[in-house]
């Protein structure tokens, strides 16, 4: 007896869960196919009814982490440059980012670096484009409030925009790849701490 089309869509579900969360803690090349499956609890088999490649769940799992994204919701939220200065201080705590059940574009980011694969790579480029737009968004938005310490200039906020990404990504990533945990820690918190100077907020602000 054929499955039915909720049943389908149910077992799709279970794998699009599954692997959004492999991808987002292990990156695209460090997980397979079994083993996505094994998390989504259904034999190999099954996958090929839902999927025609891992690449093709990979950009269906994409596309699951712009939903309720912790950094779209961060950007878009109050305009405050506390609320700002959130989306930075999230990125201290490495565990968090790698334990996230909500993963958003900028693990991505964070996993995808370098790789040349003719499908994650481009998604990396949109995942960058897609955050680098938000930040702008914001940071002119804040600039017009004389509530950061640079003028309002669109050319200037996107170069401010670059920065804080590639601080954001390259401390993650180098984070990402020592085993001393004290070391992750203050790599990541030398990374915030030039951000946070750049938006022009101090330890004592940040702490209050």
């Amino acid at each position: 007896m054929p499955y039915s089309r909720e049943h389908k869509a149910k077992s799709r579900e279970r794998i699009l869960t599954a692997a959004t969360e492999l991808f987002s803690r292990f990156g695209f090349d460090n997980v397979s196919i079994t083993e996505i499956m094994q998390a989504a609890k259904m034999t190999h088999g099954a996958f090929y009814s839902h999927f025609e490649s891992k690449e093709a769940l990979f950009k269906a799992s994409f596309v699951e982490t712009l939903k309720g994204s912790r950094t779209s919701r961060l950007v878009k939220g109050p305009l405050s440059l506390k609320h700002l200065t959130a989306l930075v201080t999230h990125y201290w705590n490495l565990r968090e980012l790698e334990n996230s059940n909500k993963p958003g574009p900028e693990m991505v980011l964070f996993n995808e670096a370098g790789n040349q694969n003719t499908c994650v790579k481009p998604l990396f480029e949109e995942s960058y484009n897609n955050l680098k737009r938000m930040l702008e968004i914001r940071l002119l938005a804040l600039s017009k409030l004389k509530l950061l310490p640079y003028e309002n200039n669109r050319n200037i906020i996107a170069d401010k925009a670059r920065v804080i990404l590639s601080l954001l990504v390259g401390a993650v990533v180098v984070a990402k790849s020592i085993p001393r945990e004290e070391e992750q820690r203050k790599i990541l918190e030398a990374a915030q701490m030039q951000i946070l100077h750049m938006l022009g907020v101090s330890n004592t602000e940040l702490t209050h």
